[in-house]
């Protein structure tokens, strides 16, 4: 049985991701922001374990953990969770601009490295769920594709450090994918949602599964999914 710990499982691409690793049986760990939103995410997936941290205050991740048992061998790691604040450079805040980097770059850093020792014992596979904005940037993006150009970079590091570890690492960049968080950009850039336009997130996570289901051969080290409507 594989073990998983991954973020952003409470809704999108994490949400589908994690039923089906549910449906094969295998160990979950899913983080959460708080008790409140673990206890959400146990009853909503039976049998799953949970930690509470919280991605916008990663400097705390450490304490946290601290508090609670950790896995003692992993799979993987799949970072899902982000969060998006689009504007011109000229109007945002440092205060967003702190928001992005912490949830989108600076948290899944310091997650990885409180887990290493887990991925390391397991020869684990590290998954970084990016964005095509973390392959090019457009105007009003300049936080967010800051955010997971960063992501990019972690990855490509992280690959070349951990290798003789067997740990591998994998970035997946999905195009605009019909999630909670595509409503939120939409309304942001004051135009009309519609969901057909866009990959589903089962789309995505498939592709996810792609990867972290390759023999031990090979690794799969970039994915793009694009809409293919």
């Amino acid at each position: 049985m594989a073990a998983h710990l991954i973020t952003g499982a409470g809704s999108g691409i994490g949400a589908v991701l994690t039923e089906k690793l549910a449906e094969r049986g295998d160990e979950l760990w899913l983080l959460a922001r708080d008790a409140r939103r673990a206890a959400e995410l146990r009853e909503r997936f039976p049998g799953a374990k949970t930690l509470a941290g919280d991605l916008g205050d990663p400097g705390k991740l450490s304490w946290a953990f601290g508090h609670q048992q950790l896995p003692v061998k992993l799979d993987s790691l799949v970072h899902v969770a982000g969060m998006v604040e689009l504007g011109p450079v000229g109007d945002l805040t440092v205060k967003a601009w702190q928001e992005t980097l912490n949830v989108n770059l600076v948290a899944p850093a310091e997650l990885t490295r409180l887990l290493l020792p887990s991925l390391r014992l397991g020869k684990g596979h590290v998954l970084f769920v990016n964005s095509g904005a973390g392959l090019n940037a457009h105007a009003d993006w300049s936080a967010y594709a800051a955010s997971k150009h960063g992501l990019k970079a972690l990855a490509d590091s992280l690959r070349a450090e951990e290798r003789t570890n067997g740990v591998r690492v994998t970035s997946v960049y999905p195009g605009r994918t019909a999630t909670a968080m595509q409503v939120k950009v939409h309304q942001q850039e004051g135009k009309e949602y519609d969901a057909d336009r866009w990959i589903e997130p089962e789309s995505v996570a498939k592709a996810i599964l792609a990867a972290l289901d390759a023999s031990r051969d090979a690794e799969i080290t970039d994915i793009t999914v694009r809409p293919g409507r």
